[in-house]
């Protein structure tokens, strides 16, 4: 199992960077870091595989940690996550060894298919050899899908967990397909009738089975909301 550390001060993106993480049964999160000095701190004591990594910090912003990280001998792989896309941002992050680079906002799809293309590379490094085929994947490919291309994701068919009923779960649905823009589970709740809580538990159970996918705004101009939408 990999251990990932996610170094992110903002405590919803935080959190939803862990449940992407940990939905995939091969990653771990062992540490939450809320700004680039704690992070360095760890990572100096502590080995980890993978580190998911945001920008813009305050004191410290992301490519400030990560000279530091390679300054000081640390060569765990890095993804960065961010809102900067101009390219010279870009370009200073691979040369310090960014394995992937997620530009805000970003859908679970993306965020899974740059777990998979490490996943990759670290079963190639530790394989004996590699052909030019392999070689290519690794590193032409990456974790981008090629133009044209969209990987089918069948739906899920997952028992409904305990405490969770049919009919409310029928209700999420229909709300959720009236409203084809998404809603956060403040405004599912909202038009539902049931708790935040509720809708929580609901639109979680969806996402997980593959029929509804998530997204973070950050147009709100505060704190990011996560936007929840039923795949048709």
């Amino acid at each position: 199992m990999y251990q990932v550390v996610i170094v992110e001060d903002d405590p919803m993106v935080a959190m939803l960077n862990r449940r992407y993480t940990e939905k995939d049964p091969r990653f771990r999160v062992c540490r939450e870091c809320p700004d680039g000095r704690a992070a360095l701190e760890y990572l100096r004591a502590h080995p980890a595989d993978l580190v998911i990594l945001d920008m813009y910090m305050p004191q410290m912003d992301g490519l400030d940690v990560l000279r530091q990280l390679r300054a000081a001998g640390v060569s765990t792989d890095v993804i960065m996550i961010t809102a900067a896309s101009d390219t010279t941002t870009v370009e200073a992050a691979m040369r310090l060894g960014v394995v992937d680079y997620l530009v805000k906002p970003f859908e679970y799809e993306r965020f899974r298919q740059a777990l998979d293309a490490f996943d990759r590379r670290r079963q190639a490094i530790r394989s004996e050899s590699v052909n030019q085929q392999q070689l290519d994947e690794l590193l032409h490919r990456g974790a981008t899908v090629p133009a044209g291309e969209k990987p089918e994701e069948k739906p899920e068919e997952k028992p409904l967990p305990k405490g969770l009923q049919p009919k409310t779960l029928e209700a999420v649905c229909a709300c959720l397909q009236a409203n084809p823009q998404g809603l956060t589970c403040e405004q599912l709740a909202m038009q539902t009738g049931f708790s935040a809580m509720t809708a929580r538990h609901y639109v979680h159970y969806l996402e997980e089975c593959g029929r509804a996918d998530s997204r973070v705004d950050y147009s709100t101009g505060g704190r990011p909301s996560v936007i929840y939408t039923l795949r048709s």
